[in-house]
């Protein structure tokens, strides 16, 4: 593995902002310069960190889509009464919060040039859910297999709603 420059607290809050810069621009619209300035560096300072505006797409997009799934979980239910909370409040929530992350991050894994990227990243998808799962599974007493789907359709809802929604 590549060793990563610079502070890794100050790469974090430049993947958020670089993150929501694109977010709110598109890929096409949001060139390096507009990305620095939103950091409050120069050019130079994001190259230093990331070598190239490709870099800081395929990295930012992985982790703060990653930060999104890990939000999203936080707001599991606690027990199996709570899951009707849960079911009824999380697909609006998402689409309020995440819409605008989730249509970026299909503008990326879309495009050919990182399709690999978003091929990489949903295989994560599959050990996260793994993971998740096994941490409902006691809460709600049920067998991870089975929250495990549930999951997967959930999300995949929720996503697709926040997807045009919002």
């Amino acid at each position: 593995m590549k060793e990563l420059k610079g502070s890794p607290t100050r790469r974090t809050e430049f993947l958020e902002i670089c993150f929501n810069t694109f977010c709110e621009n598109g890929l096409e619209n949001t060139g390096l310069k507009k990305l620095a300035d939103a950091c409050g560096v120069t050019n130079g300072n994001l190259i230093y960190y990331f070598e190239s505006k490709d870099n800081i797409v395929i990295q930012s997009t992985a982790y703060c889509m990653a930060k999104v799934e890990d939000d999203f979980m936080a707001m599991a239910p606690t027990d199996f009464a709570d899951i009707e909370r849960f079911l009824q409040e999380m697909p609006y929530l998402t689409a309020k919060l995440h819409g605008k992350k989730y249509r970026f991050m299909y503008q990326v894994y879309a495009s050919p040039k990182y399709r690999d990227y978003g091929k990489e990243f949903f295989k994560g998808v599959n050990v996260r859910y793994k993971k998740y799962s096994e941490l409902l599974s006691s809460k709600l007493n049920m067998p991870a297999g089975f929250i495990r789907g549930m999951i997967y359709l959930f999300v995949r809802a929720c996503v697709h709603y926040a997807l045009f929604d919002d």
